[in-house]
């Protein structure tokens, strides 16, 4: 499909459309107009039809579909893993999904995908709904009208939708639908711009941006890019804020003044306006009405799926001229004061205390922080950490990001903080370098985070050796969209080849049989999931330490409930502070129960005394839970190589359960990695063990963050590479935790205070006699 922008600007066919669509291989010559009424004009979609772009696939697709007697909305995109550009598309009908009560789960669509030549070619489709179709449809059919002789081909022009009249005459706009072609084009010759009023509709979030430039321009102002907001059903942008330049206070030249535009989403991927305030503060730039070179020099905006706007660079204009170049905000100007404030505060208090403003050309952007309490954390438990954007599931009131790791109780830990000003890659990689400033350069082993490009670029950048986990919830959301359309037994044999597999070479049989018996060679979604297989199918995943964090479940937000992408400034702080003092007496807690009460022994095995002394409460339950298990287990000698030994071992009773086990004099492995997983010994081991009459766990799989005393596990090696400053700041925490759990242990009755304080003063003498 073809759409020139010259001749919908000069040719008097109101809102028509000009297009061209063929089969690919297929040289389309139309001579005669009148025929093509009864050809181009009423074209079905096939696979094979090629189109110049995604646009104009998503245009012809909705007038096949006024035609037919439905609606369309965007569907899903994909993207290029190589530079990150969309590679194909889907539109889908309006009933698609079952979010609104007017949606029945329709599963008609098509897909387009771009070539290397740069056309997009329709390579999927279903046709059939499940619904009763409009039969008004068939009323509203396309009209063809004879082109201009300054033509070179013959076409066919396809109106659509309501008519707009010119606003070279003054005349209003009676759908309320602007189209920006013809508005440009006008703006061009000097005429009138209208004012913007609620209610007002746009075909994209790209053109009301534009518009409301352009009117900005007449009047006399600048214009930035404000809030989103965002479906808390699948994370898409539902509105945006266009504002004065001069909101906020963020830069002197600001001046807190209150002029926006709002526009909504509506269901079939229009835009309106909703909320509009017009009055400013300051004087408004007669001048700037003068020049009109702003159309050609400002950046423009590339839709999302949701037909929303992408993290993208804006150009501020001057006269035509760009004088810098500044990215999308998403954090409301009224809370960097707010956490500069706390951010004082708790510096006051804390020496450890770190924070971090990305600056872009003199505006604050993206924000870090995090307590000394976090950073020793982090020396401690930032092997495997969690990097948690769940805001964006939500219509958030401020992009609220947390970094998470589990501590030796496997509870969540919190590792910093932060503000996200944009979803671009340069956002994410200013604050994953910040992150690990801060951290004193610590490089996790894994990081669970989105599969975004931009998330995903900024990872391979900052932590090229880091595996990289896709957060389940991602995963979910497009399994759901993704296998709507296939049948039961399809879905079935995918989660059994996804869930069951034992080894990779069964992995890839079982994925390559699913593939060819379905016809799925070119469904690309499955194609991009393959190649990412690493980074979600368990069995890899298996392979790296996560420190046991679940696969097969979304994991639980560090705040819960109390603070949340919703959560009003005025309450942040107050609601900040509560849900970290809560996880933080969570862990308290626990250090206590681990210090002063027991856990019975189930066996005889000098073992399990061992590994009760280490560990802590809650790691000495996992592994009991696995030497009861290992009882259960039969034990066959299945190879012997020199020192290197083969077990098979199987569960009594359940022949589908079994593993292999490989024992030699230095080393021991199982293949159902839970030691790689979770750095805890398995029952098949354990097992093997008990046969072998091996009577303690070696050493090297006792992992000490696992243990009692994991929190000193740092201080051990003095040759880590910390600088002085932070080695003073990490003893500083490590010594005043451990004063807390005296105070806590002490003052539990009068005996146990007096205990506590003689430890302490015959400490203290100790070291002044040091000195």
């Amino acid at each position: 499909m073809r759409s020139s922008n010259t001749d919908l600007n000069t040719e008097v066919c109101e809102n028509a459309m000009v297009l061209n669509a063929y089969p690919i291989g297929v040289l389309s010559v139309i001579d005669n107009v009148n025929g093509a009424d009864e050809g181009w004009s009423r074209m079905e979609p096939s696979v094979g039809l090629e189109f110049d772009t995604a646009d104009d696939a998503r245009e012809f697709y909705s007038q096949y579909a006024e035609r037919v007697g439905f609606k369309i909305r965007i569907g899903q995109l994909y993207r290029s893993r190589t530079d990150g550009s969309v590679s194909s598309r889907r539109f889908v009908c309006s009933k698609e999904g079952f979010q609104l009560n007017s949606r029945t789960g329709c599963s008609a669509y098509i897909r387009v995908q771009k070539r290397d030549s740069g056309k997009w070619v329709l390579d999927q489709m279903k046709k059939d709904h499940n619904h009763e179709l409009d039969c008004a449809g068939e009323n509203s059919l396309p009209t063809v009208k004879q082109r201009s002789h300054s033509a070179k081909k013959s076409s066919v022009n396809v109106s659509h939708g309501p008519k707009i009249k010119s606003f070279a005459d003054g005349g209003s706009c009676p759908s309320g639908v602007i189209n920006f072609k013809r508005l440009r084009s006008s703006a061009g010759e000097g005429e009138c711009i209208p004012e913007p009023y609620a209610g007002l509709e746009f075909n994209s979030a790209n053109e009301a941006y534009q518009f409301y430039q352009a009117y900005a321009e007449k009047t006399g102002f600048r214009v930035r890019i404000g809030q989103l907001f965002r479906s808390k059903n699948d994370g898409s942008v539902t509105s945006r804020r266009f504002v004065c330049s001069k909101e906020g206070f963020q830069h002197p030249s600001r001046v807190g003044c209150g002029a926006f535009m709002r526009i909504k989403r509506k269901e079939f991927g229009s835009w309106i306006v909703d909320r509009l305030q017009k009055d400013h503060n300051h004087d408004l730039e007669c001048q700037m009405g003068a020049n009109k070179k702003t159309f050609a020099t400002s950046k423009k905006f590339i839709e999302d799926v949701s037909g929303g706007l992408d993290s993208v660079d804006l150009a501020e204009i001057n006269n035509g001229s760009i004088i810098k170049i500044s990215q999308e905000n998403n954090i409301g100007s009224a809370w960097y004061r707010v956490l500069f404030e706390y951010f004082q505060t708790r510096q006051s208090e804390d020496t450890g205390f770190f924070h971090s403003v990305e600056v872009d050309n003199g505006r604050c952007m993206s924000v870090f922080w995090a307590d000394g309490r976090s950073r020793f954390s982090c020396s401690q438990f930032g092997d495997a950490i969690i990097f948690d954007t769940s805001y964006r599931k939500t219509n958030y009131l401020i992009p609220f990001a947390t970094f998470v790791g589990i501590n030796h109780h496997r509870h969540p830990v919190l590792l910093g903080c932060a503000l996200v000003a944009n979803e671009s890659k340069e956002s994410f990689t200013w604050l994953f370098n910040t992150w690990i400033r801060a951290m004193f350069g610590c490089h996790p082993k894994t990081i669970i985070a989105d599969q975004d490009m931009a998330i995903q670029q900024a990872i391979a950048r900052i932590f090229p050796t880091t595996h990289h986990r896709f957060s389940m919830w991602q995963i979910r959301a497009k399994e759901r969209e993704n296998l709507r359309s296939m049948s039961n037994q399809f879905v079935f044999e995918y989660n059994k080849c996804i869930y069951q597999s034992q080894s990779i070479a069964q992995f890839s049989t079982m994925w390559t049989a699913l593939i060819e018996k379905y016809g799925q060679r070119d469904n690309i979604w499955l194609k991009e999931m393959y190649e990412k297989r690493e980074s979600w199918v368990p069995l890899y995943l298996r392979r790296s330490f996560f420190a046991g964090i679940p696969i097969g479940k979304s994991i639980e937000s560090f705040f819960g409930a109390t603070l949340t992408a919703q959560t009003p400034l005025r309450e942040f702080i107050s609601r900040y502070t509560q849900g970290l003092d809560r996880r933080r007496e969570e862990e308290r807690k626990e250090d206590f129960n681990t210090w002063n009460l027991q856990a019975f022994l189930q066996t005889k095995e000098p073992i399990e005394e061992q590994c009760r002394r280490l560990y802590t409460r809650n790691m000495f339950k996992i592994f009991q839970n696995e030497l009861l298990q290992s009882f259960d287990y039969l034990v066959t000698k299945t190879n012997e190589e020199a020192t290197i030994v083969g077990y098979l071992v199987r569960k009594c009773g359940n022949e589908d359960e079994k593993h292999v086990v490989t024992f030699s004099a230095l080393n021991v492995s199982c293949s159902c990695q839970m030691f790689e997983f979770e750095g805890m010994l398995c029952g098949h081991i354990l097992k093997v063990f008990n046969l072998l009459n091996v009577k303690e766990i070696p050493s090297q799989y006792i992992l000490h963050r696992w243990t009692r005393n994991a929190e000193y596990g740092v201080l051990r090696d003095t040759e880590s590479g910390f600088s002085a400053q932070e080695l003073k700041a990490l003893m500083v925490w490590s010594l005043r935790e451990t004063a807390s759990k005296y105070i806590e242990s002490g003052t539990g009755s009068l005996e146990k205070h007096k205990l506590a304080y003689e430890i302490m003063r015959e400490g203290g003498n100790k070291l002044c006699w040091q000195r």
